[in-house]
């Protein structure tokens, strides 16, 4: 397993958080549809031991996540926490009865995400609270994000959040949140074959902004090219692997989360961070959007 490196380092803006740019995120520690519990609880511990032992020194995570049973994996795996280790949580959904993803911005919901997330961690304050938009695959322009980041900004002067990040946003509802308080990190779908936030990356980066894409291997319906194929076998790689390796040669504020609640594929994932691309597969890569617009 890859114990060193894991793909280089990274300190979030305005603080002394500095971080692996492999990171772990934890979403897939709850049942099916991420619902309920795990089928194996066991490997779920298993795989955060792992990680950690394998340098990961930033897990991502939601209280919405299960819910409430990911959270509390993680504190019966990790907790009293490393020192070193960062975690990251989300606000601004909750689940219902049966599974499903509601979407609550509500002044009230917000707060008790993140006492239910204080709760199930076992902590006083969290490292970096993402608030999260509206939409999925891209930012629901529509969105108002300023009232949701002003309830964030005072439950970090209260001291329950350290720090602030947002999530599936655009440029403009970043600004907004700006306007209110320092915003640490953006997460947002991207992958290979979705780069839609490509400008909005390379601006980020200019601003030492970290930009953290969910589903980075495709989510719910995986990556699959050819041409991905063809330059995981030059590589001897998985194109999952293959599609990791991109993504941290893609921008150097580009930091990973991706998932499993399988050590195996926890391996797989982190050696990812070894793999060098070369400018012909680089090239190769890069043409697999123009395949997802066909």
């Amino acid at each position: 397993m890859a114990t060193q490196n894991l793909g280089g380092r990274y300190t979030f803006p305005g603080t002394e958080l500095t971080v692996h740019r492999m990171g772990y995120g934890a979403m897939q520690l709850a049942g099916p549809h991420v619902f309920g519990p795990p089928k194996d609880r066991a490997e779920c511990i298993r795989v955060l031991h792992r990680a950690i032992e394998a340098g990961v020194d930033h897990i991502d995570t939601s209280d919405f996540y299960g819910p409430h049973v990911t959270n509390q994996i993680i504190k019966e795996a990790l907790h009293p926490y490393p020192k070193h280790l960062l975690i990251v949580s989300k606000i601004g959904a909750t689940r219902g009865p049966k599974g499903e993803w509601n979407q609550d911005h509500s002044r009230e919901t917000l707060i008790s995400g993140v006492h239910d997330n204080l709760r199930n961690l076992g902590l006083d304050a969290i490292d970096i609270v993402n608030v999260r938009g509206t939409g999925l695959d891209k930012a629901n322009d529509k969105f108002d994000i300023r009232p949701s980041m002003e309830t964030a900004a005072q439950l970090q002067q209260q001291g329950l959040i350290k720090h602030i990040g947002v999530s599936n946003v655009n440029a403009k509802q970043i600004a907004d949140a700006q306007a209110i308080a320092p915003v640490v990190c953006v997460q947002n779908m991207y992958n290979l074959a979705n780069r839609a936030d490509d400008a909005l990356i390379d601006d980020l980066n200019k601003q030492g902004i970290p930009y953290v894409p969910f589903f980075p291997l495709g989510g719910f319906s995986p990556l699959q090219s050819g041409k991905l194929d063809e330059v995981a076998r030059s590589l001897d790689a998985t194109p999952m692997q293959v599609a990791l390796a991109w993504l941290l040669h893609r921008s150097p504020n580009i930091l990973l989360i991706p998932g499993t609640s399988s050590t195996g594929h926890l391996e797989e994932n982190l050696k990812a961070a070894e793999l060098e691309l070369s400018d012909e597969a680089l090239q190769k890569l890069d043409s697999i959007q123009d395949e997802a617009k066909k």
